[in-house]
């Protein structure tokens, strides 16, 4: 009996090893090697390297404009992001699950862009407001459209989340399909029948109904909103200036694009890891809770 035992653990060992060997080396290594760097000054090059315990962290917080901005820029567009994102994915979920013979076109309209990589979707869009909508309101007369789209900083943290919405919002939009499919049609014929709006009806029955749809919801579009890169680089590079620079950003140019200072980057990615994780954390313990309680 122990043998038998012994001899499934060890085929199940087997097959697990390989898959946790590069999980090991290429995940876990060099997440505690950026820990282990962030306490000291190795500038990525060098072999030698010094322990300055805290201070890496102290000066991100007390002597860094250029990281606090991008600290602020970041959670500004992450607050923007995970409001609209969710709501306007919400909003077409609802409207298309409500059609029955163009369901299936509007979704696949809506997800197309989230098929595109998104640095290219950022070079595209890049076109489209130096060049496309211009000649739009030349022509149309809508002369709002005529903005400095990525030179005016007052405007181009929009033009970010334009980019960003129009790329992300579709697949968030699947997945509350897939949880409207679950909410049963007689309680929404149930409520009706008893005066209910159909305001009232998304608000009492159905989003209670696909709390477990927001749960993940929030907790990608979060995740995806503070680890934002390319959207960013593609459009702006972080300019005008440094006025749409996020901490990824920020990161980057700390450890590899002038100053190579790479334990201070480390630090860097440890608050902006640590930041992550406990904003995810408590949003979703709160959102569990609220699955239990519906």
């Amino acid at each position: 009996m122990f043998t038998k035992t012994y001899n499934k653990h060890l085929s199940l060992l087997a097959f697990v090893a390989p898959a946790f060997i590069v999980y090991f080396i290429l995940l876990l290594v060099p997440t505690f090697g950026g820990f282990f760097y962030s306490f000291t000054d190795w500038n990525g090059l060098s072999k030698s390297y010094s322990f300055v315990g805290l201070d890496n962290f102290v000066e991100a917080f007390s002597s860094d404009p250029n990281f606090m901005h991008a600290l602020w820029f970041t959670l500004k567009y992450v607050v923007f992001m995970v409001v609209m994102q969710n709501v306007i994915a919400l909003a077409l979920a609802v409207l298309i699950e409500s059609r029955t013979r163009t369901k299936g076109f509007f979704r696949t309209i809506f997800f197309m862009p989230n098929m595109v990589s998104l640095i290219i979707s950022a070079f595209m869009w890049t076109f489209m407001f130096s060049q496309v909508l211009p000649q739009l309101a030349e022509k149309t007369g809508m002369l709002f459209l005529n903005q400095e789209w990525i030179g005016n900083p007052q405007v181009s943290f929009f033009s970010i989340a334009i980019v960003s919405l129009w790329h992300g919002v579709g697949y968030m939009m699947i997945i509350y399909l897939a949880a409207l499919q679950g909410v049963p049609q007689s309680l929404r014929e149930a409520a009706t029948i008893d005066g209910a709006t159909p305001f009232q009806n998304l608000i009492h029955i159905t989003l209670p109904m696909i709390t477990h749809a927001l749960t993940i919801c929030l907790f990608l579009t979060l995740n995806s909103a503070f680890k934002v890169y390319e959207v960013v680089f593609g459009l702006t590079g972080g300019g005008p200036g440094r006025s749409t620079q996020v901490i990824t950003m920020n990161i980057f140019e700390e450890a590899f694009s002038s100053n190579f200072r790479y334990g201070y980057a480390s630090s860097k990615s440890v608050i902006l890891f640590v930041m992550i994780l406990l904003i995810t954390f408590i949003q979703v313990f709160v959102m569990k809770k609220r699955e239990v309680e519906a």
